[in-house]
């Protein structure tokens, strides 16, 4: 990051004037022409070679996620094996980047990942709507229980009314309780309303110290869309260029398919080139794609498609 960058970043948060007169200086959106380029180049075609690479690369980027209120730690510790080695039968079939858990149950996970990410969301997810201390308590408590990636959520409330410094600090601070771990910013794009909002709230959450910014919660329709993720992906392209610190994208939320994910593979070597393409720069937030792509996987191996109860449900 040059001098004279980090020093204009810098100050534009020292105030609500000075934050809201660069979040609103940035260039405006064309929504149309959003669309009509996510829809473009979701036409793309993958041969069997490159559709290899891809299924393989699409898991290892996948944060398994549960996040439901019956959520029990045996159900978890079967994910654990899941994510470690998603198709038991194929050594050859590499673990997902990330389990993704409420903080009751990172204890649960911790000691049973090995290798991969284990992430918590934090910050009265998904609503967003509680004081600060609390959600700071509620991210110290997931660090020191095990995670090493945090999952916390805007106060969407708050970005809406114009509130955009309250937002920053509240980044800001959280960022300071995950001490090393990583921090993905949820943005939950359905409440915002226009491509613009996404856009400034990307900036706002890069600015705060981000090492991720997140579509979704998966609990608000409608969460992932290319279009909005297109915004997303251009936003870190043009920080990086801006301030030389990469930060990570993360879809989440409907995303259910093979094919789906691999349209979004298009989308990110489209948008910000080969750099992205790597599960420290990008993530499904998914539960159910998981299976899609290993029964895809199984039928360019096999020749024929598994059967329906070959792979765990989740």
């Amino acid at each position: 990051m040059t001098a004279t960058v980090a020093s204009s970043l810098s100050e534009v948060a020292r105030s609500e004037a000075a934050l809201r007169a660069f979040l609103h200086g940035l260039p405006g959106v064309d929504q149309v022409g959003a669309d009509q380029r996510a829809a473009m180049l979701g036409t793309r075609s993958i041969k069997t070679t490159a559709k290899e690479w891809a299924l393989d690369l699409a898991i290892r980027m996948v944060d398994l996620t549960t996040l439901e209120g019956a959520d029990t730690p045996g159900k978890v510790r079967g994910l654990c094996s899941k994510a470690r080695r998603p198709d038991p039968e194929d050594p050859s079939c590499p673990s997902v980047a990330a389990l993704c858990v409420y903080p009751a149950m990172v204890a649960v996970a911790a000691p049973l990942l090995d290798d991969v990410h284990l992430a918590s969301v934090a910050t009265a997810f998904p609503s967003g709507q509680a004081p600060l201390d609390i959600k700071l308590a509620d991210t110290t408590a997931a660090v020191r229980a095990g995670a090493d990636e945090i999952d916390m959520v805007i106060n969407r409330g708050a970005f809406l009314s114009g509130r955009y410094l309250e937002v920053f600090e509240e980044i800001v601070a959280v960022k300071q309780a995950c001490g090393d771990a990583h921090l993905k910013v949820i943005l939950e794009t359905g409440e915002l309303a226009t491509y613009d909002n996404v856009r400034r709230a990307s900036w706002l959450a890069m600015i705060a110290g981000a090492d991720f910014i997140k579509t979704s919660t998966g609990k608000v329709s409608p969460a992932a869309t290319p279009p909005v993720t297109l915004v997303m992906l251009e936003a870190v392209r043009d920080f990086r260029a801006a301030t030389g610190r990469q930060v990570g994208v993360k879809a989440a939320g409907g995303i259910r398919t093979a094919k789906d994910a691999i349209k979004y593979l298009v989308l990110v070597n489209e948008t910000v080139g080969s750099d992205w393409l790597h599960p420290d720069w990008f993530r499904f937030g998914a539960s159910t794609l998981l299976n899609d792509l290993l029964m895809q996987r199984t039928k360019i191996s096999t020749g024929r498609y598994s059967g329906p109860n070959y792979f765990t449900l989740d």
